[in-house]
């Protein structure tokens, strides 16, 4: 439905694309995953690590404001209630425990990711009857290794999270030796997930990079601020 910078399906209803557009691709792409599209979980996502337990009450449309003032991440117990991250680079992460009934969705970026969002969002689904060695977990697009360059200070909270178990998880830039690094934050994400408990086995990765593929994906490192945003969702 969107066009222009938007085109074809922005599901960002904050990035300046026209709501009408936003609520009808919404409404198509509800209507295609098979949830309702005009009501789900969202909330404004701050790059922290708060992670919020979520209620059917809780459910609201995209063009109604965030139910919480700072969440990057929901968990919830109940049935038909979507829970909704927003990214362009940032890895989204969806986890199911099928045994329990306990779903949640995490939107790590790397500061949210180094200050422990996943512990917190494991724990959140613990407090449910949750149980680590059931957890399902699936990380989807976003900006891997290849094109995720940073400071020095990002491996450095990386190596602070893993203690020191951070093999294969960044290495200097060769194109800017001593200043600048390229980093995994998804394998980052997995690495913390396996030393959560919950098993290699049960963590999938989807293995795209955003940024290497501007024409599937909307990337912030790519294109700045003029642009959608993907959604990811999860709802038992």
């Amino acid at each position: 439905m969107s066009g222009g910078v938007f085109q074809s399906l922005n599901l960002g209803a904050n990035r300046g694309d026209s709501m009408e557009n936003v609520l009808e691709n919404w409404r198509r792409f509800g209507a295609a995953a098979g949830f309702d599209g005009a009501r789900f979980v969202h909330g404004h996502q701050s790059h922290g690590a708060t992670v919020r337990i979520a209620r059917r009450g809780d459910m609201h449309g995209v063009d109604q404001p965030a139910c919480w003032p700072e969440a990057d991440g929901y968990v919830t117990d109940e049935p038909d209630v979507p829970l909704v991250i927003f990214t362009a680079d940032c890895t989204p992460l969806l986890m199911l425990d099928p045994v329990a009934g306990v779903i949640a969705a995490v939107h790590c970026g790397w500061r949210s990711t180094v200050a422990d969002i996943e512990k917190n969002a494991v724990e959140a689904m613990e407090s449910l009857g949750a149980r680590p060695e059931n957890i399902r977990a699936a990380i989807g697009p976003g900006i891997r290794r290849c094109c995720f360059q940073t400071g020095p200070e990002v491996p450095a909270a990386i190596d602070a999270l893993l203690s020191g178990d951070v093999k294969g998880l960044y290495g200097p830039d060769a194109a800017v030796p001593g200043e600048k690094f390229l980093v995994d934050l998804p394998g980052t994400v997995r690495r913390r997930l396996a030393r959560l408990g919950i098993p290699e086995e049960n963590i999938d990765e989807l293995g795209i990079c955003t940024m290497c593929e501007p024409d599937r994906f909307w990337s912030h490192r790519a294109m700045g601020t003029r642009r959608g945003s993907q959604a990811n969702v999860i709802v038992l």
